[in-house]
């Protein structure tokens, strides 16, 4: 079942966001299983809005839970909120799911 994660930075933490990154990617490339899509929220000009997007697809709600607190972004205090749903697929690249 999958899930979307949607992640809220503390304010004025982008330095520290720009120190994990490295380590977050490296985190996020050792779960491409469970990646359905993922990315940085971005404001209208382009530039950092803080937090990002998630959509996994694991069995439960604790396994998203432990997907994101494992993240470095998550270990490291970046985030100020995480929110967590479950998520019905029904279009994904353009393609029909039902």
């Amino acid at each position: 079942m999958p899930y979307v994660i949607e992640t809220w930075d503390k304010i004025d933490h982008l330095p520290l966001r720009k120190k994990l990154r490295d380590e977050h990617l490296k985190y996020l490339n050792q779960k491409l299983e469970l990646l359905l899509a993922c990315g940085a929220k971005l404001d209208d000009d382009g530039s950092d809005l803080g937090g990002g997007i998630y959509i996994i697809d694991v069995n439960t709600r604790k396994a998203a839970q432990q997907f994101i607190e494992q993240d470095p972004f998550y270990i490291g205090g970046l985030f100020q909120k995480v929110k967590i749903d479950r998520w019905r697929k029904a279009y994904l690249d353009g393609a029909f799911c039902l």
